[in-house]
């Protein structure tokens, strides 16, 4: 038995069963993991995979067992790297953080600073995608931290905080009807073409939920990722936007004006995500701590190593 073998069989039921993605995901090629995966069944003397031919098509019930083993063995195994590389350097590497832009150009610049100035020595890679995206790459080990406000307490495998609440505004042009209206409600916006976040991103759940709660279908002509983009075109008057509030400057964003919608739409939760049982390294620890309100050390390993 060795970890190729544990990981050929990881990376197969992580990727649908197609060994060349799997190949690809493992640099080696296809008929190698299938060696390493016929190999593995026949030390253990079990079947793991359902086949179709030479086509796996899914797990056996012994073998969704022996997927969660190979999981937590894998993981422990990073995790002794790690901490070899913690006590053999604290202060140096690398946090990967992945987040929406959202958290990253408005809510993160301050924790950032503050941790580089703690922490001089370790480079930090932002990167930015969408927050289904962010929690894969977290439980890949791809990222050592995701930030997104969707989706990331949706995953037994992820550990999240919640860090902020937030509320969205509604964004027009100076001159706009919209501004003499107070306060706004639902069907004035709905009067307008609107200009918003693409649906998984950024609280736009809870702009379609009010919506449909009023019985309202909203005329939304564009959607983006970036608060920017969306109050860009806002700007060229092309609707009405609705962003995060902390998205909004009044100094910055000449010739936009914006109006108070804390109360047409649900609050928003920004939370902060780890892979459960993942070693984190003490610069880590630092970094959740300052987005994190309150937490301390201990109370982020006691969810950390705690049961799903």
């Amino acid at each position: 038995m060795n970890f190729q073998q544990l990981r050929s069989v990881r990376e197969a039921a992580r990727r649908g069963y197609n060994l060349t993605d799997v190949a690809n995901a493992l640099f080696t090629s296809q008929p190698g993991v299938s060696r390493q995966i016929r190999e593995l069944e026949e030390e253990l003397g079990v079947v793991i995979f359902e086949r179709n031919g030479k086509r796996l098509t899914g797990l056996t019930k012994p073998g969704k067992g022996i997927l969660t083993i190979i999981e937590r063995l894998l993981v422990e195994a990073e995790n002794l790297q790690h901490a070899g590389r913690e006590y053999a350097d604290q202060d140096n590497g690398t946090l990967t953080v992945a987040v929406t832009h959202t958290q990253a150009r408005y809510a993160l610049p301050q924790v950032v600073q503050a941790f580089r100035a703690a922490f001089p020595n370790v480079r930090i890679a932002l990167q930015q995608s969408a927050p289904e995206h962010i929690a894969q790459w977290v439980l890949s080990g791809r990222a050592d931290i995701g930030i997104a406000t969707e989706g990331l307490s949706a995953f037994p495998d992820l550990v999240s905080f919640p860090c902020y609440r937030w509320s969205h505004l509604v964004v027009a042009p100076d001159g706009h009807p919209l501004l003499g209206k107070t306060p706004l409600g639902l069907r004035d916006l709905a009067n307008y073409p609107l200009i918003t976040y693409d649906v998984g991103f950024t609280g736009r759940g809870h702009i379609d939920a009010a919506f449909a709660k009023a019985g309202l279908a909203p005329d939304i002509v564009l959607t983006a990722m970036d608060s920017d983009v969306i109050k860009q075109y806002v700007s060229l008057g092309m609707g009405v936007g609705i962003v995060a509030a902390m998205a909004f400057d009044h100094g910055r964003d000449k010739g936009l004006r914006a109006i108070e919608a804390s109360h047409l739409f649900a609050q928003n939760v920004t939370r902060l995500a780890v892979r459960r049982g993942a070693f984190l390294r003490a610069y880590a620890y630092h970094f959740i701590e300052r987005l994190v309100p309150g937490i301390t050390r201990e109370q982020i390993e006691s969810e950390l190593y705690s049961a799903a």
